[in-house]
């Protein structure tokens, strides 16, 4: 009876202030004005295309909504398109009813015909569930890492156990993202210099870098490794977790990732920013970060055009690529 009364389309650009109350209605999100920016940024302007995503509607209310990011990477056997499910929400008056899956299962049949060849998510461990039994997979725990500032820092690392604040915290160490990442001369070559080891990870582009760190409100920021940018910069974000400062290792790219290197520029950066450690992912060979066992986010995968899940091991993600989203 229920899905007779509730109909499932796209979404309209019309929708979009009603989608934002509703998110932060369903997430208990207070109202902020950079949410409707953070959403634009998300969903209209990102590098790799406008967000699909459909809205559920109760007569003339929206109740629910399912957001799925456009993402590209380069894998070994070739390019991959997939998507990310992200933005989620189906009003409290509402909830229980099926919504989730009603949204989810038009968004797989759509994309599917489309020819996308995969969904990733790092879901939460309440969310997880859902997921899997929707035909969600768990390719395994991303490994992560830490460097702490130094030993003055080590109390509030342990007693700052609790979710990060969405906003960065400003800083002035090293120069703006966008200002960074102007040139795309410079950019290009250090791209191509900096290679991760094949496996599957994000096409970047200096299109696709200016998207991800450029947007104001993040206030991400860039410390260069040498005076040029092809020189090598860690693209970086100061957030509050609990008592302590927390420096994001968005992406760190080096034409020569030795540890010597790469432990001189995250020491920089916490230098810099005063911030109580660095955090990041241990994706690669070498990160400067030290591991954090059994800590790190769950990575799943869903079948689409592509029935083959990559191993754990295949997959050479940054911090940059995951959070936030």
């Amino acid at each position: 009876m229920f899905e007779h009364e509730v109909a499932v389309r796209r979404l309209q650009p019309s929708d979009e202030p009603e989608v934002l109350a509703l998110i932060e209605a369903a997430l208990g999100r207070r109202p902020d004005p950079r949410n409707a920016a953070f959403f634009a940024w998300k969903h209209r302007e990102n590098a790799f295309g406008a967000s699909p995503s459909w809205v559920a509607v109760a007569g003339d209310r929206v109740v629910g909504l399912r957001t799925l990011m456009r993402w590209e990477f380069d894998t070994p056997n070739g390019p991959a398109s997939a998507v990310r499910a992200v933005d989620t929400a189906t009003h409290p008056d509402f909830q229980g009813r099926g919504i989730f899956s009603m949204l989810t299962r038009r968004a797989v049949d759509e994309l599917t015909a489309e020819g996308v060849d995969f969904v990733f998510n790092t879901p939460n461990d309440k969310s997880r569930p859902g997921y899997l039994k929707m035909g969600w997979k768990p390719v395994g725990q991303l490994p992560t890492g830490l460097r702490p500032a130094g030993a003055m820092s080590l109390p509030r690392i342990a007693s700052s156990r609790l979710p990060a604040a969405m906003w960065s915290t400003p800083v002035e160490a090293g120069v703006p993202a966008l200002e960074a990442l102007s040139d795309d001369g410079e950019v290009d070559k250090l791209l191509s210099a900096a290679r991760l080891p094949a496996g599957i990870q994000t096409r970047r582009s200096p299109e696709y870098l200016r998207w991800r760190y450029g947007f104001e409100p993040l206030a991400y920021r860039a410390m260069h490794a040498g005076p040029s940018t092809s020189d090598g910069m860690l693209l970086f974000r100061v957030r509050q977790r609990g008592r302590a400062s927390e420096l994001v290792v968005g992406d760190l790219l080096l034409p020569e990732a030795s540890p010597a290197a790469v432990r001189q520029l995250i020491r920089s950066a916490l230098r810099a920013t005063r911030a109580d450690y660095a955090l990041g992912l241990r994706t690669v060979p070498v990160t400067g970060l030290l591991p954090l066992p059994g800590q790190g986010p769950i990575l799943t995968w869903r079948s689409l055009a592509s029935d083959t899940m990559p191993p754990l091991a295949e997959w050479k993600l940054s911090l940059g690529d995951i959070e936030l989203f």
